[in-house]
This record gives structure tokens, C-alpha cells and sequence, in this order.
């Protein structure tokens, strides 16, 4: 029984690019009407004509920077303005970075840490009540970083594992509320992640597309019961099931290795950063 979200409102993150954009193209083939979050004017103007001209259909464009304290409720006050109630939510914004966590820039992390964590936590609370006077969806992009640590990739693992069991946790709490929620968890994607991060290291295994992935995010949408998660393919299936089987040091010196090994410095084998 495919989700019916035809007339409806579907608000999604990161809408210019990637999965955003192929969510987008998704939702507006069924008929509903899209409010498209991300910095880009330009290029969320430019998918907005286009979806409007393919499928009739009403597009709202709103620019921000999601990683923003308090744009949650920015987005929320325009649209009640405008009269727009949003009924499905896809919360797609995040990035990542790559490296020793020593050698990070710290406010950096800060706001990968925000996107990913407390944005995605505050759009969700902010139209929760709005998504359950529907039967819509709440897709939260996870990853397969969720499922162990992530040497290398220390924060972004970490920040993606708290979007799996949070929203596992919804998922339980919104049964028999008409809303489905799903976390949807991708592997190495071909979108705009890569240059984000900086380096491909990050890239385990062979890449799917974004069609690939949000095909399976509509598998599960489309069910009657849909599960609390998904991954997307079989190899990366797999994957997560087998850290099951491994112990908690295991898990991260195998993931370690696979992200490229990256190690701190002891202090003496580090660059001074001492005034000359």
C-alpha cells in the first residue's frame, strides 16, 4: 500500500542536492507540494520550476542555513505565515568531516554536530505536532556509520548513531498515530558528501547512487507496516548486521582501517604550532 502524500505538504532539508533533490523529484511524482530547504537559492529555484512545470504542483522555497541555532522555529513561524502546514518531514541536511579528531577545527565539528544533531532534533520537535494531524512520514538520513565507532570519521559516526536510535525511539512512540517514521540508512552515496568531507577515504565499498537509496526509503515507506530502519543494499545490509557479531574494539579497529587508519600523533611527533 504505497504512502498517499498526494495534496499534502512534505518539507525536506538539503533539498539541493544529492538525496534532497531525488526526494524532491520522489514526492512531487505523487502529487505533493514541497517546502525545499538549503542555502542555495539558486539551486533550489531552479529544482522548484522545474518540479512546478513537470507535476503542477505548489513549491516553496525558504534559503537557510540549517545549521543555525533556532532555525527550526525560523522555518516554522514563515510557514505558518504563509498558511503552509507541513504533514511529512525529511530531515536529509548533514555533513561530515575526515581525520584525526585531534587535528579538527573545532567550529567545524561545533556545527557538523549541530546539522546533524541538534537542527535535526529541533526540526523534528518543532513540526512533530503538525505531522500527527496527518498520516505522513518522518525520514531521518542515518547511516551506516551508525552501526559502529568510526575512526576517522569520530564525530560524524557518533552524530549519526544518535539519528538511528532517536529515531527508533519515534518510530516506537508514534505507533498507531497514523505518522510513519523511518530512518533510512545509507552507505558511500554519489552526491556532494565526498567534497564536503574532503577526502574519499570515507568511501567504503562500492557507491550507490541517491535513486538507489531512496528507492529503498520508499520500499519501506510504501509497506503497511513500515520498519523503524533501512539500509540501503545488500553488501551494506549486511555490513550492519555483522557488527552485531563483533565486540566493541573489533568494530572500531575494523572500521578504522577500513576509513583510511588514521591515528593521532603523540604530542612529540606534532607539528610546534609555537610563535617563531
Amino acid at each position: 500500500m504505497a504512502i498517499d502524500v498526494a495534496g499534502t505538504t512534505v518539507l525536506i532539508t538539503g533539498a539541493s542536492a544529492g538525496l534532497g533533490v531525488e526526494f524532491a523529484h520522489r514526492f512531487a511524482a505523487r502529487g505533493a507540494n514541497l517546502v525545499l530547504v538549503a542555502r542555495r537559492a539558486d539551486r533550489l529555484e531552479a529544482l522548484a520550476t522545474e518540479l512546478r512545470v513537470a507535476h503542477g504542483i505548489t513549491v516553496t522555497v525558504l534559503p537557510a542555513d540549517l545549521a543555525a541555532p533556532g532555525v527550526g522555529a525560523t522555518l516554522h513561524r514563515e510557514l505558518t505565515g504563509r498558511d503552509i502546514t507541513v504533514t511529512s518531514l525529511i530531515n536529509n541536511a548533514g555533513f561530515g568531516t575526515h581525520g584525526a579528531f585531534v587535528d579538527e577545527d573545532l567550529e567545524r565539528v561545533t556545527s557538523e554536530i549541530q546539522l546533524n544533531i541538534a537542527t535535526l532534533v529541533e526540526l523534528t520537535h518543532t513540526f512533530l505536532p503538525d505531522l500527527l494531524t496527518g498520516r505522513g512520514a518522518l525520514v531521518n538520513i542515518a547511516s551506516t556509520a551508525s552501526f559502529q565507532p568510526t575512526p576517522g570519521m569520530a564525530v560524524y559516526g557518533a552524530s549519526k548513531a544518535f539519528v538511528l536510535n532517536f529515531t527508533e525511539a519515534l518510530w516506537a512512540e508514534a505507533r498507531g498515530s497514523g505518522l510513519t517514521v523511518l530512518a533510512v540508512c545509507p552507505g558511500p552515496t554519489r552526491t556532494e558528501f565526498f567534497d564536503v568531507v574532503g577526502s574519499e577515504d570515507a568511501a567504503v565499498g562500492r557507491m550507490q547512487t541517491a535513486t538507489q537509496v531512496v528507492d529503498t526509503a520508499f520500499r519501506a515507506l510504501d509497506r503497511r507496516n513500515a520498519p523503524p530502519t533501512v539500509v540501503s543494499g545488500l553488501p551494506n545490509w549486511v555490513s550492519s548486521i555483522s557488527t552485531r557479531f563483533a565486540t566493541r574494539r573489533l568494530g572500531a579497529l575494523i572500521s578504522g582501517r577500513l576509513l583510511g587508519d588514521v591515528r593521532m600523533k603523540s604530542a612529540a611527533n606534532r607539528p610546534s604550532t609555537s610563535a617563531v
